[in-house]
């Protein structure tokens, strides 16, 4: 989900309510999903200061309570472009929202989020899903999140919200493959932000972490994408804070890892190389006899001799 924040004045008790207000949910259909991604719902919000939030009950998978947060199955974006709030997952505990802020929340993630009750805000959002959207976020295309920067983007997508609100918010027939344009530009402009870089000491917290983790699992699979959302901190920062502190990438590091423990294996007599391969997590003996001759310019066989 994007939160994107905008420097406005605080909202009054007359704004409570705006003739622009609504919510629309549009169903999956197959003709949609040939075109890879589509709007799903769509919606613009009121929320006076010191009033409930949210405002309107949604359907029972979207709405949520402060108390209890939701997982959505979808990417969100939603725009507030008055007052301020709060945000909190997992990842990244509890965050204030400022003006000129966006926050990228994931399909899946746990989260909530609600306006400062004495600024209350206006938000305008969109939904999005399909294998289009899917691809992006495995792929890392998409920055990781959950707190984005990027200002000279910020009015263009603004100028794309209300163009969507403008299709959905209408009374008439939608053509929603024309959405769906919309939509894939929208993501065009996000994959041009950048993670906000999170404080120097939490990325070498992570730093510090993530060697003890590789160190205690490499013969494991690990994504390690994966293991930065695990640490808190984004892909990014944590490939550039990793590669500063040990002088490699998070992969060369795990790569060196089982290539130290291989050459203490090698050195037992009789160990055969698939035995060695798999107690250090390469997936056969080939894998392991390339990884370790481009390393040390030997094959495992060879060092072995050397070795004795």
């Amino acid at each position: 989900m994007i939160f994107f924040i905008q420097n406005m004045t605080n909202l009054s008790k007359k704004d409570e309510r705006t003739k622009d207000d609504y919510f629309r949910y549009f169903p999956d259909t197959k003709d949609l999903e040939r075109w890879g991604i589509w709007v799903s719902a769509s919606g613009i919000a009121t929320v006076a200061p010191g009033n409930p939030y949210p405002p309107l009950p949604h359907p029972g998978d979207h709405h949520f309570e402060w108390e209890r947060g939701r997982v959505l199955e979808s990417l969100q974006i939603v725009m507030v472009t008055a007052g301020e709030g709060l945000l909190e997952t997992r990842q990244t505990g509890v965050k204030r929202i400022a003006a000129g802020s966006v926050i990228l929340l994931r399909p899946g993630v746990w989260h909530r989020y609600k306006p400062d009750p004495e600024t209350g805000w206006r938000e305008s959002w969109i939904e999005m899903r399909g294998r289009v959207v899917t691809d992006l976020l495995q792929s890392g295309t998409i920055p990781d999140g959950p707190l984005l920067r990027g200002s000279r983007l910020t009015s263009l997508l603004e100028e794309l919200l209300e163009t969507i609100h403008r299709r959905t918010g209408a009374k008439i027939p939608t053509h929603r493959p024309e959405l769906s344009a919309e939509a894939l530009r929208m993501l065009a402009l996000l994959c041009g932000m950048e993670a906000e870089e999170p404080a120097g000491e939490t990325l070498r917290a992570a730093v510090t972490r993530a060697e003890h983790h590789l160190a205690e699992h490499h013969a494991e699979s690990l994504d390690m994408q994966d293991m930065a959302r695990m640490l808190g901190v984004s892909y990014s920062s944590f490939r550039r804070a990793f590669r500063k502190e040990t002088g490699l990438s998070p992969w060369q590091y795990l790569m060196s890892v089982r290539l130290n423990r291989a050459r203490r294996l090698l050195s037992s007599r009789g160990t055969k190389l698939e035995s060695v391969a798999a107690a250090v997590g390469f997936s056969s003996a080939f894998h392991l006899s390339a990884a370790f001759k481009k390393a040390y310019g030997v094959s495992p066989g060879n060092w072995r001799k050397q070795d004795r």
